[in-house]
């Protein structure tokens, strides 16, 4: 395993939204990205999404390089042998285990033996997600939180093999980024989602059933318990499908508790996936 101090490229695979938040802060904090996706229209956007957040974090003074310069560490490729040069690899692919063991297999192959190779699943087992590789003491969770730029924290999971010394890293690795860290076991949700994904659908039960209006459910659980965001309106800021995709997993894991609830299943199959399609169940520019 390398030490966080012969860290000087971070390869990322996976251009939307948690990719390329995960590039920016990176290069934001000085290191040279190479952000991977399986098509350029993918990278495109993942690129120019990085582009606005940094103008948008410049023109509050919020950042202390210019944003060229921050911008100017990210390189964007379609081809996986471009990580081969990474001293780290963080992937951040769709919430699926096929196609993110798929990822860690080929990455096994693409990079040195002692490159830890991290996963920003939100849900799925790390433990699993490691099995494809012949290296899973090197494999460990980092779950950025959304949006990467904005969020302080950092969720470091570990795996059944991941070593003290992998675990060690990536919290040392989240803290060079500004952010900070608590770790979890290789349980499902972790403890991030387990806690959050019922928060969210009984939010959503409430306003179905009656109890309240949406604004008021929301209000009220602002006013009420200090949080910065009630449970539909962050729903819709996370991405309905990404809500619905975790708490079927961990429905499938943890039983009925985490029954997704039928709104959000009904507004996914309708394509109203939240702030990211401009309706999920508030209305958005």
């Amino acid at each position: 395993m390398r030490e966080l101090s012969e860290i000087d490229v971070v390869g990322v695979v996976g251009a939307g939204t948690m990719g390329n938040g995960i590039a920016q802060v990176a290069a934001t904090a000085g290191y040279d990205v190479v952000m991977r996706d399986i098509e350029q229209a993918y990278v495109d956007r993942g690129l120019d999404a990085v582009d606005s957040s940094l103008e948008r974090l410049d023109s509050k003074g919020a950042l202390s390089e210019d944003p060229e310069a921050i911008r100017a560490r990210i390189a964007g490729t379609t081809a996986l042998d471009d990580l081969a040069d990474a001293d780290l690899v963080i992937e951040a692919a769709v919430e699926e285990m096929p196609i993110k063991r798929e990822i860690f297999a080929d990455l096994d192959d693409a990079v040195d033996d002692d490159v830890v190779l991290a996963s920003n699943t939100s849900t799925l087992s790390i433990t699993t997600i490691a099995s494809a590789t012949d290296r899973p003491a090197e494999v460990v969770g980092l779950h950025f939180m959304n949006p990467v730029p904005i969020m302080a924290g950092v969720e470091v999971v570990v795996g059944e093999h991941t070593s003290d010394a992998v675990a060690a890293f990536a919290h040392a690795f989240a803290a060079d980024l500004g952010k900070e860290t608590w770790e979890s076991d290789d349980k499902p949700g972790f403890v991030t989602n387990r806690i959050l994904m019922p928060w969210i659908n009984e939010g959503v039960r409430a306003y179905d059933e009656g109890v309240a209006s949406k604004e008021d459910v929301d209000r009220g659980m602002k006013l009420g318990t200090n949080v910065p965001m009630g449970p539909l309106e962050l729903a819709d800021h996370i991405g309905l499908d990404v809500v619905l995709d975790a708490s079927e997993t961990l429905h499938e894991e943890l039983g009925d508790r985490y029954q997704p609830a039928y709104p959000i299943k009904r507004k996914v199959a309708a394509g109203d996936l939240g702030k990211k399609t401009g309706r999920g169940f508030y209305e958005y520019d």
